[in-house]
């Protein structure tokens, strides 16, 4: 199994799995909380059919990634990726983001700029800025976090449950785009990641990214359910047009978070005309 390693801790390497797929054009695909790599499942073959080289990678703390006590920032999730994309030479590589691994993509254009990538994606955005502030109205207010981290706290797995179902819209979608099994295969991943990342995360989601988006120089494409329960489109993908100077952006009617998965056909048809631009 490839890894690469981005730090240690205690004198134990943190080490990346990753898996590298095909050839052509460089597209790195990063997985949301709380699943891992396999996730853009529904994405992948599309994407080698299409001739692109496809790189997914498990976040540290999820899949089969370590799983330490530290590093749960952007700043860091950044420096992972850029770790990745300097082991494997990238170039000229689009990067492609779900729900937590747009704040990678955002992230790493604004700390490092475009040198290596020519498109970025963001897939159910969280950027701009999700809390609620004086200067960010649009956004969340803290308390409901801070609820989150305290349901996580007492049982992590049935906020697994309640996070998952609003992550689907299960009482809309179960049986016709959401299948019990593909449910129960989203809750093991889920179980399977680390206890603190769990919890590390949700204080991640809080990350400002305004600052950056004006520093990013390549086109971008945005998609988002508008029934997104997870991260409300008016907070965030509705904002971007705005803040991105050159930007693709399409709302699926009717989506939830995952439209990757529930919608795939959308979601991969709007992917492959923005790649072929």
């Amino acid at each position: 199994m490839p890894y690469v390693t981005v730090g240690e801790e205690n004198g134990n390497p943190i080490g990346l799995y990753y898996e590298d797929h095909g050839s052509g054009r460089p597209v790195v695909l990063i997985h949301g909380y709380p699943l891992d790599g396999h996730s853009w499942e529904k994405q992948l073959p599309v994407l080698l059919d299409a001739g692109c080289r496809v790189i997914t990678y498990d976040r540290r703390g999820f899949g089969h990634s370590s799983q330490p006590t530290i590093g749960y920032d952007y700043d860091t999730f950044a420096a992972d990726l850029k770790a990745l994309m300097d082991k494997l030479d990238l170039r000229e590589t689009v990067l492609a983001g779900f729900s937590m691994g747009t704040g990678e993509v955002t992230r790493y254009l604004g700390n490092y700029g475009s040198d290596r990538v020519v498109k970025g994606a963001l897939f159910g955005p969280i950027p701009p800025y999700l809390l609620q502030t004086d200067d960010n109205p649009k956004g969340v207010p803290r308390s409901v976090f801070e609820g989150f981290m305290e349901t996580i706290k007492k049982d992590r797995y049935a906020w697994f449950k309640f996070f998952l179902d609003n992550f689907y819209n299960v009482d809309k979608f179960h049986g016709t785009r959401i299948s019990d099994e593909a449910w129960n295969a989203s809750f093991q991943v889920a179980v399977g990641s680390s206890a603190y990342a769990t919890l590390a995360c949700v204080s991640t989601w809080l990350t400002d990214f305004r600052a950056d988006l004006p520093k990013i120089d390549v086109p971008m494409l945005v998609v988002q359910g508008t029934e997104d329960r997870i991260l409300p489109i008016d907070a965030t993908g509705r904002r971007l047009p705005e803040l991105l100077r050159d930007v693709q952006f399409v709302e699926i009617e009717g989506g939830p978070h995952n439209v990757g998965w529930t919608h795939a056909d959308e979601v991969n048809r709007a992917f492959l005309e923005f790649l072929a631009k």
